[in-house]
């Protein structure tokens, strides 16, 4: 005999599969701990419920549906959702009851996922199992929870924070003067290249500073 584990899926024999003592369903020994509150190693349960026991659920299953019916009521009247629409907005599984019998969606439930849609304002006026959507409209309006800000007091003036001018483009006068300095070493080495006669070829730096005489050497 084989079963399938709640939590990895891994298929396997029974003898390697415990059953938890909360849910009662089959898990393999990987997905399973000691009990976390009494530390019996004797009563197993499962990650699922181990972490219930250890962070209990605070805010209600169907918490995201009923943010999402309240960001609705301010600009329709009717929201249609499909199941599975419902299921991304609270984040699981609707259960069974909620596919097969009207009775689910009553208003008049006292049950957690009513109070969901009746806190935010809305009532369950269609309700299709065959093609799989509920239609809600809107009954009243819900005031939203105004968040506790605090007040700072101003006991200064504001000084705003000192700006830096930026920098100018222009450059400045000792790059203006290298520039000058280099457009006239140019054209005067322009202007010397001109008065070279051809054939004739100017002394070098050399020549001009070993041989002061206007002759050349034999």
């Amino acid at each position: 005999m084989k079963d399938e584990c709640g939590i990895c899926g891994r298929v396997m024999r029974t003898n390697y599969l415990r059953q938890c003592q909360r849910c009662k369903k089959m898990f393999c020994r990987d997905c399973m701990v000691p009990d976390v509150a009494t530390g019996d190693p004797n009563f197993m349960l499962c990650l699922h419920c181990a972490r219930r026991v250890v962070a209990p659920r605070t805010v209600s299953k169907y918490a995201g549906l009923q943010s999402h019916l309240k960001f609705r009521a301010a600009f329709t009247d009717t929201v249609k959702l499909s199941f599975a629409r419902i299921d991304g907005l609270i984040g699981s599984n609707l259960p069974m009851n909620a596919y097969r019998d009207t009775s689910w969606w009553s208003n008049a439930s006292s049950s957690a996922h009513a109070k969901a849609w009746l806190d935010a304002g809305w009532e369950v006026q269609e309700v299709n199992l065959k093609e799989g959507y509920v239609i809600f409209k809107k009954v009243r309006n819900v005031a939203e929870k105004k968040s506790k800000r605090i007040k700072l007091e101003i006991t200064e003036p504001f000084t705003p924070v000192p700006v830096h001018k930026p920098r100018s483009r222009m450059p400045s006068k000792t790059k203006v003067s290298k520039l000058y300095a280099r457009i006239k070493n140019l054209e005067r080495q322009r202007a010397i290249d001109r008065q070279v006669i051809r054939g004739f070829k100017p002394k070098s730096q050399y020549q001009k500073r070993v041989f002061k005489s206007n002759k050349k050497p034999q």
